[in-house]
């Protein structure tokens, strides 16, 4: 593989689904072009940013390079159109809109908001943990544990109806699932708009519904919130929401399912952990660190700068590969090796810096929670079959992750 070559995992959905591919590319391109211009016929220039360092350095610096007018990485006409988008997420904002309507959720995700959450993450962990002890030894744990537990926090969270839930599922695969033919709605741009109009139609039927009759769910606090002193906009509103909807649940699925195929391909490693139940919180760091599922973050310079030397001009654009910056050599020892007892671990699974994830407390709890209850009751587990991956640009981790085990 030649350094062109790797550059090109990154526009490549297949590569994301193959580890080994993507990660001897960016291994070479941190080693030889750390800083990387990828100039491929269906995307417009970027910079490939590899190295732990620089992409911590660009995350903290939100005056230099801000995330508008592309937030994450896409083809041309997505890139055409993305301004045509009337729905406005986080992850799309900048100072001083960012702050602001960062605010409107902060509290909820705070440490003292999320431990009020425990005890029902607790009894969900064990709700899907009973779920696959009456499978009969056999499963697929994504499609059976990993992408309904986090769903079913997130969307309580919310206050949306269970029967809702199914829905909401459908509708983030098929969003970040967008170039993968298993889960795509259909091919191209046109079924990625219609799976937004249809979360944009649902989220503002739950708007009118919370104005009308709000309660103390985060949907509420939402819809009736205020941003300098006006209510806030229906279309702001339901970017919040697809947010909260899809990222809040689908990167913490990818991370535990990614975590237990991890676990299973290091069986030491398992037996390490059932052996040490206190070694839970950083084990799921490592599964987090290991399995990285957002994938990358755009930003776009205000100002003609240096990246390690290299000159980026106004207006050109970097793509921050968070699955690269956490198999750094120089930040990690051994950092392709999965490590239960891995202390320190600076992954920037969450990213860095005003952007830092919202839901990253949620998150760590969710995975411990399953995790604490999910090993102590295993007596023996392995893949039943082949793990499959998703094809993605922006958001994923398995899709199929069959498994065989006892239960103890």
């Amino acid at each position: 593989m030649d350094i062109e070559e790797a550059g090109t995992v990154f526009t490549d959905p297949r590569a994301y689904a193959d580890d080994a591919r993507f990660h001897a590319a960016t291994a070479l391109l941190r080693r030889e072009s750390p800083v990387h211009l990828v100039e491929h016929p269906r995307f417009n220039p970027f910079w490939a940013i590899t190295r732990h360092e620089d992409v911590m350095a660009i995350a903290r610096d939100a005056e230099t390079w801000i995330n508008a007018p592309r937030p994450a990485l896409g083809p041309k006409p997505k890139d055409d159109v993305r301004s045509d988008i009337p729905i406005r997420a986080l992850v799309q904002m900048d100072a001083p809109d960012h702050p602001v309507y960062r605010h409107v959720s902060a509290d909820w995700f705070k440490p003292s908001g999320v431990r009020r959450l425990s005890g029902r993450i607790e009894e969900l962990a064990r709700r899907y943990v009973d779920h696959m002890a009456g499978l009969g030894g056999e499963c697929d744990f994504f499609a059976d544990v990993a992408s309904h537990y986090p769903l079913y926090v997130i969307l309580s969270l919310l206050g949306l109806p269970e029967e809702d839930f199914p829905r909401m599922l459908k509708l983030t695969q098929e969003l970040f699932g967008a170039d993968d033919e298993d889960l795509a709605r259909r091919a191209g741009d046109t079924g990625f708009m219609d799976t937004l109009l249809d979360f944009f139609t649902y989220f503002k039927t739950l708007t009118d519904d919370r104005r009308a009759n709000p309660g103390d769910d985060l949907a509420s606090g939402i819809a009736n919130a205020t941003i300098n002193g006006e209510p806030i906009g229906d279309l702001e509103a339901v970017g919040y929401y697809v947010l909260i909807a899809t990222a809040g649940h689908d990167t913490t699925s990818a991370a535990i399912a990614g975590g237990l195929h991890a676990l299973l391909e290091h069986p030491d490693q398992w037996r390490r952990l059932a052996a040490d139940p206190s070694l839970v919180p950083t084990a799921v760091e490592e599964m987090i660190r290991w399995v990285s599922p957002v994938k990358q973050f755009m930003r776009t310079a205000t100002e003609d700068t240096t990246v390690r030397g290299v000159p980026i001009a106004r207006g050109e654009s970097v793509l921050l590969s968070y699955p690269s910056a956490n198999r750094d050599e120089d930040v990690f020892e051994n950092p392709g090796t999965f490590d239960v007892g891995r202390t320190p671990n600076r992954h920037m699974a969450f990213g860095f810096g005003a952007h830092y994830c919202l839901g990253t407390h949620l998150a760590r709890l969710e995975g411990r929670a399953l995790f604490a209850e999910l090993v102590p009751r295993v007596a023996s587990i392995e893949l039943a079959g082949t793990p499959a991956y998703m094809e993605t640009l922006f958001v994923g981790g398995p899709k199929r992750l069959p498994i065989r085990y006892t239960m103890a």
